[in-house]
């Protein structure tokens, strides 16, 4: 990789990352911000790409909190060619928004013995897309807007199988919602002490995540998240991203009013991407590697894997 690669790799963790803090220093979980529209008023999703595959890790946020800063209300996006390709066109005059793609390339090189060895090379790369708002001339079912759910009860009683189906041990009782890596099982209040059921899918999905990480699943070390505040704001920034990836998947709606330990774990993921550029990265892929591990175990997606 050269030092120019470098430089652009390194100026794409930094402006994303900057992006982030600023939306953390107003008080804002980019990723949480969607739910709160007050225009949105169908199903929440994931943003989707032009062939209708929805983006995954932190283009997620990147797009969710693009559509909440500009009004979009249409969750698709597409380039410029992509655009063209459909015979449409990008109105004169609007702006794109970034979006990210990370690989790996492998090259050959020379060792201090003269053999040659293969190298596992990681790159990043930015590139723009626009939402369907700004294009004109597509077909007409990329204009149409999900219509809100006939009944919300069937949506949390999906919640209440995916859950079920992914095995985890689930406790009611008391009054805070934790994952006790001990007993390997996740301790909630009961269903009452919610505001609504919405609520308590959202604080049980971040749960989930972190009942995801656990040695023999996705093996996050979490064995220093009480000795060390700089681990613990990582693990929780990848379960608050990560129930947002899920919610957004089940047809959620979560929790609009913040839980009381989230003023602290704000103050906590500044001081950490302030320090570290590539921890927003990191923690988007960590969060959608445990909602995937998640979906995985549900046994009617794995029928519709295998009938495709």
């Amino acid at each position: 990789m050269t030092g120019k690669d470098k430089g652009a790799r390194a100026d794409i963790y930094a402006r994303i990352t900057e992006r982030i803090l600023a939306d953390l220093e107003k008080g804002t979980r980019p990723w949480v911000q969607p739910w709160n529209a007050g225009k949105v008023a169908g199903r929440i999703t994931r943003p989707l790409r032009h062939n209708g595959q929805p983006y995954t890790g932190l283009n997620v946020l990147l797009l969710w909190s693009e559509a909440m800063a500009r009004g979009f209300a249409s969750t698709i996006w597409m380039t410029f060619r992509q655009a063209s390709e459909l015979g449409a066109h990008v109105r004169k005059g609007e702006g794109g928004s970034t979006v990210v793609y990370a690989s790996r390339f492998t090259r050959t090189e020379v060792d201090a013995a003269g053999g040659e060895i293969e190298r596992d090379i990681p790159f990043l790369k930015a590139y723009t897309v626009f939402n369907c708002e700004q294009i004109d001339g597509l077909p007409d079912h990329y204009y149409q807007r999900p219509e809100p759910p006939a009944d919300p009860l069937v949506r949390i009683e999906h919640a209440d199988r995916f859950f079920a189906n992914t095995g985890a041990v689930i406790r009611h009782g008391g009054a805070k919602a934790f994952y006790a890596p001990g007993s390997n099982s996740i301790q909630m209040p009961d269903l009452q002490c919610f505001r609504d059921a919405e609520s308590y899918v959202a604080v049980l999905g971040h749960e989930c995540i972190h009942w995801a990480g656990a040695p023999h699943r996705l093996n996050r070390d979490l064995s220093r998240y009480h000795k060390d505040q700089t681990e613990r704001a990582r693990e929780e920034l990848i379960a608050d991203i990560g129930a947002s990836f899920l919610c957004a998947d089940l047809g959620i709606v979560p929790e609009l009013e913040p839980r009381p330990d989230h003023a602290s774990y704000v103050a906590s993921w500044l001081k950490l991407l302030d320090g570290d550029r590539r921890a927003i990265f990191q923690a988007a892929a960590y969060a959608q590697r445990a909602v995937t591990y998640l979906h995985d175990l549900q046994p009617q997606e794995d029928a519709r894997q295998d009938a495709a």
